[in-house]
């Protein structure tokens, strides 16, 4: 019996799609403002502050993990409805807090671990969800997009662990844009009102992200917004980027004369 703690967008619908297929056993607990997977049989809506029950639900399902998959918005602190057992962890996830979103999932992932509860990958049903080492299109970078590149990678790797940039947009050598907690999206909104499109996009995991509850995910809507700010091609890491329609993802490229890149 699998745990599945889902937030917003569309990578917990694939996660559910493939147990289903594999009939896995699971249950949901829906951290989804609108509760989104209300109509799931399997499907518990609990506040995030009631620690005592979610753990007494995943004990009571002789659940040993769980994953994390999905946008899990930053909960409001003050507006938490706390039982005994959030009482006695807000504190943790107070402090947590301070140093962003990743570092309250890092918190909640040590609350589970001293549960014996292990919080396992989130694409460890569907590994088909992240792309080998190789390019996927038609089109390949050039000799020059090919340094812009190294010197993309080079300056995310050297970015601190509590740095929000997961994305930046290369042009001639130069970086003309970086993500910030506002995410890719608005990144390329921004570019495209500057007038300073055209480049790349290089999307890896931020340095020492947790990558069981937090890969750096692309899909459609991303390669669309991506054409519209003149962007050439996509570079993303092996096996740490969820791509989501995949096939449509390489066919939009492809007929648009961009790249996707892994390496």
């Amino acid at each position: 019996m699998i745990g599945l703690f889902l937030g917003e967008k569309k990578l917990p619908t694939e996660i559910l799609k493939k147990l289903k297929k594999n009939k896995t056993k699971y249950f949901i607990i829906d951290l989804t403002k609108s509760n989104k997977f209300r109509s799931d049989k399997n499907c518990y809506h609990i506040n995030i502050g009631k620690f005592g029950e979610i753990l007494n639900l995943i004990k009571s399902k002789n659940s040993k993990k769980v994953i994390f998959a999905g946008n899990i918005s930053k909960p409001k602190i003050s507006s938490l409805k706390l039982d005994l057992q959030g009482f006695y962890y807000i504190p943790r996830i107070i402090k947590a807090s301070k140093l962003g979103d990743a570092a309250i999932l890092k918190e909640l992932i040590k609350i589970l671990y001293e549960h014996k509860i292990k919080v396992i990958k989130l694409n460890f049903f569907n590994p088909e969800l992240t792309l080998l080492k190789k390019n996927y299109t038609k089109i390949k970078p050039n000799k020059s997009e090919f340094l812009d590149i190294k010197k993309g990678i080079k300056y995310l790797n050297k970015l601190n662990a509590y740095n929000h940039t997961q994305g930046i947009i290369l042009r001639n050598g130069n970086i003309v844009a970086k993500e910030t907690s506002r995410g890719t999206k608005k990144m390329l909104q921004i570019l495209r009102k500057t007038k300073t499109s055209s480049g790349m996009l290089i999307k890896f995991p931020k340095k020492k992200q947790d990558l069981r509850v937090d890969l750096p995910t692309i899909g459609l809507d991303t390669m669309k917004d991506c054409k519209k700010a003149n962007i050439k091609g996509i570079v993303l890491k092996a096996k740490e980027n969820i791509v989501l329609d995949k096939a449509k993802c390489i066919n939009f490229a492809n007929k648009n004369k961009m790249f996707i890149s892994v390496k």
